[in-house]
């Protein structure tokens, strides 16, 4: 059984277990505030670049100009001969799109819905993209490739590998955020000690078939300069989640880097990493919500950052209910405090983003019920002691897992949201704008 076919099952049974009775109380957590009269932000569809071929797997960040970089993957026809993956992506600046230019192409790629590529600045103005290919003579086996680009994304260095260890085994679940002027940091969760074998070989799943000694995932990081040589390569948890993303932001004193930690009792919460500037702190969980859960949600956590601020949202099944939350730092990482709850309940299917600046936080989630899939959102003040606002983005045509992970960035004083519709068997990016009325 794959990482992901073995994960969702598990996943599967335990939301089959939830009922959509009343949530347990959570006396370290609190409801979302009853939203207060403020400025509504209006939506309005937000147009993307010309893609003519199936699309999904969107990122979507802000640029240090302001512009918004947005990527994703292309699928190609191969049964016509067609390039099996296209990764592209487009600027949006000044209200308009630039052409839609290549990063690069290949046929040996691992994509999915859950583990996708991501795009990255930094102050020089140079481009990276990450994307994974699959270990060449191996099975379920991949590693990370990273390439940058010094003129505007027009030409791409050759990808290098960027987990060394050789292994036939697993590496993603990527995070990119600037090092200084010109560098790049990179977090990603490494299977080295897994042994291989799938995912059913992972620690804690032995009882799906797995063959191996168990072994855990582990996350770690490295620094690549312009040459792409790195440097200061840590292991910063040496057990965590084996299949969830991870998430990365600068505040005003460093990296923050979230993610689905693991203890040997299978408790898969929060946890965040942080720097000083200059050496990674101890990790620390978020929030306890306790959730024991025996196998990969494949349901990792996002963050947003402002100056000091910060806002990490994820979803839990705590308490066998599915819920959504959103909790505040105010000091870089260090503390943070008692979540509010967005949203609980059996329609819950998280998958979430969130964003912040100094008008806002915002939080976007994923709801499936019988009548389909919704994507939603709530806009509070940005320490949280307000909600502004909630609604529906859209409702979706495709349901599962094939609409993927929507994305949020915040520019020019609005909002800007991608997210992927499966149509007629075929995905597809869409968009939306929310701006507040003056």
């Amino acid at each position: 059984m794959t990482r992901f076919t073995c994960s969702v099952w598990l996943l599967a049974a335990a939301v089959a277990a939830c009922t959509p009775t009343a949530a347990p109380p959570d006396s370290a957590a609190t409801s979302a505030p009853a939203p207060t009269r403020s400025a509504a932000a209006t939506s309005a569809q937000w147009p993307l670049p010309n893609i003519t071929a199936p699309a999904a797997q969107p990122d979507l960040v802000r640029a240090p100009d302001g512009s918004l970089l947005l990527s994703w993957v292309e699928h190609g026809d191969t049964a016509r001969g067609g390039i099996a993956h296209t990764l592209k992506f487009a600027r949006f600046a000044n209200g308009a799109w630039s052409e839609p230019r290549e990063i690069a192409r290949g046929g040996d790629w691992f994509v999915n819905w859950a583990d996708t590529p991501h795009i990255a600045t930094t102050p020089d103005g140079a481009l990276w993209a990450h994307w994974l290919r699959k270990h060449e003579g191996a099975g379920h086996a991949f590693d990370v490739v990273l390439a940058r680009s010094g003129d505007a994304g027009a030409n791409w260095s050759a990808p290098v590998v960027v987990n060394t260890d050789g292994t036939p085994t697993e590496h993603g679940f990527v995070s990119l955020w600037p090092v200084g002027e010109n560098r790049i940091g990179i977090a990603w969760l490494d299977g080295r000690n897994t042994g291989g074998g799938g995912h059913s070989a992972h620690g804690g799943h032995a009882s799906s078939g797995g063959k191996h000694k168990p072994g855990a995932m582990t996350l770690r990081s490295a620094v690549f300069d312009a040459s792409l040589q790195r440097a200061d390569e840590h292991e910063l948890d040496a057990m965590t989640c084996d299949c969830c993303q991870t998430d990365a932001a600068l505040t005003a004193r460093g990296a923050l880097l979230v993610y689905r930690g693991r203890t040997p009792a299978e408790v898969r919460d929060i946890r965040v990493a942080r720097t000083d500037g200059t050496q990674w702190q101890p990790t620390a969980v978020v929030h306890a919500d306790d959730w024991t859960m025996p196998a990969c949600p494949v349901n990792g956590p996002a963050i947003a950052t402002h100056d000091a601020n910060a806002t990490v949202a994820w979803y839990t099944a705590a308490g066998d209910t599915p819920t959504v939350k959103l909790a505040r730092s105010n000091d870089a990482g260090a503390t943070f405090a008692a979540p509010v709850v967005l949203e609980r309940g059996a329609a819950v299917q998280g998958r979430v983003d969130t964003a912040l600046d100094g008008n806002a936080a915002w939080a976007l989630w994923i709801d499936e019920d019988e009548n389909g899939q919704a994507l939603r959102f709530a806009r509070f003040a940005p320490d949280l002691s307000r909600e502004l606002q909630r609604g529906e983005v859209a409702k979706l045509q495709g349901k599962g897992r094939g609409t993927g992970l929507p994305k949020i960035a915040l520019a020019d004083g609005a909002a800007f949201v991608v997210w992927t519709d499966v149509i007629d068997g075929k995905p597809s990016l869409h968009g939306a704008r929310y701006a507040a009325a003056p």
